[in-house]
């Protein structure tokens, strides 16, 4: 018999009639032939009162009793939920965290996975009960309760799909399915069928919020195909998988982060390991960092701009007072009214006009760049919060996204496609799986034979960024990575982009004329550089990687000059007579983590 794993959020279990239509459905299910396990979220706005309640009691209360009090919330919806099965006339019986076998370390609030025991589950399941389990929650060595953080039912979910060796994982919702942004932003938002997990990692990252970026990391590691479908209706829905809707289409999908803030460092010497002191002492404070820009430096300093959530701000400058004297750095500048609008796509990588045509879209928008940041399969620029919304709306409209591409795919095309080949790729991956939430290194590469343009004193206006790719882009030149953040002088911006090395002398030259057109203060080159690139899953979520890679290239003694980041990449530009020996330490140091690919 298939098994389903089928994962019910808050909104869908909210009262006793949702309640029951989510038993009917599980119950549907097994009708089908299908074994079925039910992940299930606290009812609606229990967790809130939960909190609420906590907060009248205490302000501060220990982090393992809020935990212990937070929990309970799913323990009341699976016991609701089994109650429905039975009076609907099935069998079912309810699971916490800890009785389902879901260990965890000790990270109250924000736990990890690290096993899941299916013994019991397994036992039920041949019994002929749906075994309603508890989303969000599990328990660590000391049998204490642990909770796994936002989108914690999420990544409930796909860990028991994942370990159970489910069929399909089921994620039921208020929305019918993943759109190619916030249809609440934009009603012209159209519904893909299909969307890749690499698509889709990079979207959530952004603030989708259909699902939690830490789920679709397990669904890629090991190939649960995820379904998201409606609570309230029979709509097919969007599937999660590893392949995209379109093998065209450059941009699947554009998303706006809207409460960011942007914070440079400026005049930071420019020697070794000065970007590790900046990023280790904010990740020792848990601070998720975002967009990261390094530019390259002028008159032996460089500016080091970063984005952080918009309540992390005073805790992120707060550390920073401690770090810039040591540093060695001028300044600290911020600012708290900015937003990020970005493109994502895996087909961008192979086409050479996406980054023109975001930038002229916003040009002719109005809407001004402050920083740019690109990866392989995405495109992210910070914007004047003020602006956001037109920016969301001048992208999206650009590279049509309300239209369906004429060779998209529907699911049922791919998966007769694909055959059984991703069924023995999904069940070679769970029997090497030790630790489930582990940071996963899928490779360490070096690109060589780059160089890079620079150009500084850039306008900080609207429409400077669209010229100058639209004028690139005319001459024939490739562009990979760009990376745009401030250059501490008089308002303005630094530019830097990289090609191939045979293109340096015609890309100086376009550069010269651009620079002369927009009045910017000059031009830089380089060659001899390389590009190393860590991938993986759970680049973000595991915040030490960028501070790992930093350490082992400052021990080098290597100077970085540019630096990108993105949901599956933390790219890094160096000199190239070190970059064979930086890519062997590297991957000594995420030993551990390559080897469990």
């Amino acid at each position: 018999m298939s098994l389903i794993v089928q994962k019910f959020g808050g909104t869908s279990v909210a009262d006793v009639e949702k309640i029951r239509a989510a038993a009917r459905k599980a119950i549907r299910a097994q009708q089908q032939g299908n074994r079925v396990v039910m992940v299930v979220s606290a009812m609606g706005k229990n967790t809130d009162v939960l909190l609420k309640l906590a907060s009248d009691v205490s302000s501060h209360p220990p982090a393992r009793e809020m935990d212990m009090l937070v929990s309970t919330g799913e323990q009341v919806s699976v016991a609701l939920v089994a109650m429905a099965i039975d009076a609907l006339g099935a069998k079912a019986v309810s699971l916490t965290g800890g009785q389902i076998g879901m260990k965890t370390d000790d990270s109250f609030s924000k736990a990890r996975i690290q096993s899941i025991s299916t013994e019991r589950i397994e036992r039920l399941l041949d019994e002929g009960n749906i075994v309603v389990a508890a989303g969000f929650q599990g328990i660590d060595d000391d049998l204490n309760i642990t909770t796994l953080g936002r989108g914690g039912s999420d990544t409930t979910a796909v860990a028991l799909a994942s370990v159970l060796g489910a069929d399909a994982c089921e994620i039921y919702t208020d929305v019918d399915g993943v759109y190619t942004t916030d249809p609440r932003l934009l009603p012209e938002a159209r519904r893909v069928e299909v969307i890749s997990y690499d698509e889709m990692l990079e979207l959530a990252s952004l603030g989708a919020g259909v699902m939690h970026n830490r789920s679709i990391e397990f669904a890629k590691k090991f190939n649960v195909p995820i379904h998201v479908r409606s609570s309230f209706s029979d709509a097919e829905g969007t599937m999660i998988v590893a392949e995209t809707e379109s093998q065209t289409a450059s941009v699947c999908g554009a998303a706006m982060t809207p409460s960011e803030a942007r914070v440079t460092v400026l005049g930071v010497p420019d020697v070794p390991g000065k970007s590790l002191q900046v990023f280790s002492a904010i990740a020792a404070k848990k601070i998720a960092v975002d967009m990261v820009v390094q530019n390259v430096g002028l008159k032996g300093r460089a500016d080091i701009s970063f984005t952080v959530r918009q309540e992390d701000l005073q805790m992120t400058l707060k550390t920073l007072e401690g770090v810039v004297p040591v540093v060695g750095a001028d300044a600290v500048t911020y600012d708290d009214q900015v937003s990020k609008v970005s493109v994502v796509g895996v087909n961008m990588a192979k086409q050479t006009n996406v980054a023109s045509t975001m930038f002229r879209a916003l040009a002719d928008a109005g809407v001004n760049i402050q920083m740019i940041t690109t990866s392989e399969i995405k495109i992210s620029t910070l914007v004047p919060r003020s602006q956001a919304a037109a920016a969301l709306r001048a992208v999206h409209q650009a590279f049509s996204l309300h239209q369906k591409p004429d060779d998209a795919k529907s699911w049922h095309q791919i998966r007769s496609e694909r055959g059984n080949r991703a069924d023995v790729d999904s069940l070679i991956s769970r029997l090497q799986a030790d630790a489930l939430e582990a940071l996963t290194l899928t490779g360490i590469s070096l690109t060589k034979d780059q160089a890079r343009v620079t150009l500084h004193g850039v306008p900080d206006k609207p429409g400077i960024a669209a010229d100058m790719f639209e004028t690139i882009g005319e001459a024939g030149i490739f562009v990979d990575m760009i990376v745009q953040g401030y250059d501490g002088e008089d308002g303005s911006t630094s530019v830097s982009f990289t090609i191939n090395d045979d293109a340096i002398d015609h890309s100086v030259e376009v550069g010269q004329a651009i620079c002369k057109k927009h009045g910017m203060r000059d031009i830089q080159s380089g060659t001899d550089i390389s590009k190393i690139t860590v991938s993986g899953i759970g680049l973000r979520s595991h915040t030490h990687v960028g501070t790992i890679l930093f350490k082992q290239l400052a021990d080098l003694g290597i100077n970085i000059e540019m630096i990108g980041t993105s949901e599956l990449q933390v790219n890094a530009v160096i000199a190239t007579e070190k970059a064979d020996a930086a890519t062997e330490q590297l991957k000594k140091a995420f030993a551990a983590s390559l080897g469990s690919v």
